[in-house]
């Protein structure tokens, strides 16, 4: 894969006054980029991304266009004020022909949408307001008027305001080499050979398809803890629910039950369920931000299963190739937990799980296990050096439920002495445990498109 044609080897030049530096292309940072250019012309903006390309992140470097979008097209607008930006980008492209707004693209074409979203402030040389840069941060050094960047190789950048877009976290390799990533593709694989795929969410889909698309005929197996299996999306109309209607202040099993009876209601009415998780969306950040550290860690254990396969839903075509694969006997769903792996003396791998219900121990054969269980969210967990060095130095600490950097409510990083930085902040899957809803486009961009303006009122850009 080249490098972005955005990238540059020459460092920012000018006064730090203005600058905003970015840790992280990806989604999250693009999206920052975006809204900070576009909220001051004033403003200079540097991104520092070690990827080839700016955009993509985890979730959009995928090349497979079976791998769609979970999001129709109408709602993926990097705009919030502009819901059709992104349809009209569409348009103007070969694979955008015969496609409306509620249609799914794949997820590659919605990458090449937000790294285009740079070219017009990388084009305009005599103002020189982007600089992209393909470089590791490793460490971040506040000052009372600003941040200096230290790189790897050496060199230093100074900024008034860091902002950190560094995404998910990546699962580790798995050590004895017996488990491959999600990330890695199903090349090379006897199409007859066995797989096992640990985990049901979205990943395990993109794989399933991958799989099937590539002429696989052996048989493949999903096994999860829970059995849940994302849902299909449909024609929906948001239940105008309104916050103060939601008893947030309730224990999680009367909000379970709010939640159920207002479904109920809306069925009862000739509506679905989505509907009303439709109209819950909105106030989902506002209900996780007053939530008790024990109620959320209570949602965790026991509701997020649920809430993820009702919430973040698949195309019905996806959901329908799932379905066939099952019914023809190639695809086979098991509950139970993972425990170990080990290669076989015949050379296959032998997955030891535990069924759900059972106390003994079974075993699965296959050529391939894949490792479908998702993202990691605790940032300690394989954390880049940049943010070990953040934790380390008490710049900034992991929240009670280990799913995220402590951040207030305007993003501003919190340190292991409870103080708000002036001058780090943290944006997009890393501020998770302060807005909870915040990995999904529609989220990102509110939430960037306020901080732009909020940045553009407070930093000093000059006459």
């Amino acid at each position: 894969m080249s490098q972005h044609p955005v990238f540059t080897s020459a460092l920012p030049t000018g006064d730090d006054a203005g600058h905003i530096l970015i840790v992280g292309g990806g989604a999250s940072g693009v999206l920052m980029a975006t809204h900070l250019l576009s909220a001051h012309k004033k403003l200079r903006v540097t991104i520092l991304e070690s990827a080839n390309l700016l955009g993509c992140g985890l979730a959009y470097s995928t090349r497979d266009p079976d791998h769609l979008l979970n999001t129709r097209v109408h709602n993926m607008s990097a705009f919030p004020e502009d819901p059709f930006h992104f349809h009209r980008w569409l348009q103007g492209r070969s694979e955008g022909r015969g496609l409306d707004e509620h249609s799914f693209v794949s997820r590659a074409t919605y990458g090449a949408y937000l790294s285009d979203l740079l070219r017009p402030w990388s084009l305009a040389e005599e103002e020189r307001r982007l600089t992209c840069l393909r470089r590791k941060c490793i460490r971040i050094e506040e000052r009372p008027d600003g941040v200096l960047a230290h790189l790897e190789g050496g060199d230093v950048i100074g900024a008034q305001i860091a902002v950190l877009a560094t995404g998910h976290v990546l699962p580790r390799p798995d050590p004895a080499g017996l488990l491959t990533g999600a990330w890695e593709g199903v090349c090379g694989l006897d199409p007859d050979a066995g797989v096992l795929i640990i985990g049901s969410g979205l990943s395990m889909v993109d794989q399933v398809l991958s799989l099937m698309k590539s002429g696989h005929r052996g048989p493949i197996t999903t096994l999860s803890r829970r059995g849940q299996l994302p849902r299909p999306h449909a024609p929906t109309r948001p239940d105008p629910i309104r916050l103060d209607e939601i008893p947030v202040d309730q224990p999680l099993s009367q909000l379970l039950r709010w939640l159920r009876g207002r479904i109920a209601r809306v069925e009862a009415d000739g509506g679905t369920w989505r509907d009303v998780i439709d109209g819950l969306r909105p106030h989902v950040s506002a209900i996780w931000q007053v939530m008790p550290v024990e109620k959320r860690a209570r949602f965790l254990r026991h509701l997020v299963s649920w809430w993820d396969v009702h919430r973040h839903r698949i195309p019905a075509a996806s959901d329908r190739r799932i379905a066939d694969a099952v019914a023809s006997g190639k695809l086979t769903h098991r509950r139970g937990a993972f425990l170990r792996a080990e290669r076989g003396e015949n050379g296959l791998l032998r997955a030891y799980i535990r069924p759900h219900g059972q106390t003994d121990e079974s075993v699965i054969e296959a050529a391939r296990i894949i490792d479908c269980r998702g993202i990691r969210n605790d940032p300690e967990y394989n954390a880049t050096p940049l943010i070990a060095d953040l934790l380390a130095s008490g710049r900034a600490r992991v929240d009670e439920l280990r799913i995220g950097l402590q951040v207030n409510a305007t993003c501003q990083l919190i340190d292991a002495a409870d103080r708000a930085s002036s001058r780090i902040l943290a944006i997009g899957p890393v501020s998770r445990a302060a807005f909870w809803e915040i990995t999904a486009i529609p989220d990102i961009r509110v939430q960037t498109a306020a901080l732009a303006r909020r940045i553009a009122k407070l930093v000093r850009v000059g006459a």
